[in-house]
């Protein structure tokens, strides 16, 4: 089903997309064929809470510390992103009425369309960047449509993204870590 943009740039939509799972719309149960639906989302809800949990209490251990100023914003953009996804997840779907083929509508009499804990993150962002046609010729995917960087994320994303991105660029400068080498001995 092709989603229908509220904005089309071209290299930038807002969308509006309910998603079930987790990055790029992985859903636990995809992983874990053993699982239902409904029992994969509560896990992951449930190990969301967990890990907002975990983070938090990390940022507030390390905003009493004297650490890198570094590692505080990235676990503040993790732990902010993380909260944005978890109200998506516990509330969204308890507030709002589906949205398939309709406005979702708020607190409507019908009441939400899912319990507390399985709502869906909205997402919303589209950078589609380049489009094109895989030539015949190339093994397994040759005559198939192909958008560079076709998935759709949310603000909680971004920061989330954002805070590992800056520990991963910034890895030495924050953690510290000198690599000792060893000199031979010139005698």
């Amino acid at each position: 089903m092709a989603l229908r943009p509220i904005i089309d740039w071209g290299f930038f939509k807002l969308l509006f997309v309910e998603n079930k799972g987790m990055a790029m719309g992985a859903k636990l149960n995809d992983i874990i064929p053993f699982l239902t639906e409904r029992t994969a989302k509560l896990f992951l809800t449930i190990f969301r809470l967990f890990a907002i949990f975990g983070i938090g209490y990390w940022l507030l251990d390390t905003l009493k510390k004297d650490i890198s100023n570094l590692f505080k914003w990235a676990l503040c953009l993790i732990f902010a992103g993380a909260i944005g996804n978890i109200i998506d997840s516990l509330f969204y779907g308890v507030l709002f009425s589906h949205s398939y083929g309709q406005v979702a509508g708020f607190l409507s009499e019908g009441g939400g369309y899912a319990p507390f804990l399985e709502g869906h993150v909205v997402d919303m962002l589209q950078f589609p960047l380049v489009s094109w046609n895989w030539p015949e010729w190339v093994p397994l995917v040759g005559g198939e449509h192909y958008t560079f960087f076709q998935y759709v994320f949310n603000v909680a994303d971004t920061a989330i993204s954002t805070g590992v991105g800056i520990l991963i660029v910034f890895n030495k400068k924050i953690f510290g870590v000198k690599i000792k080498t060893k000199t031979p001995d010139l005698e």
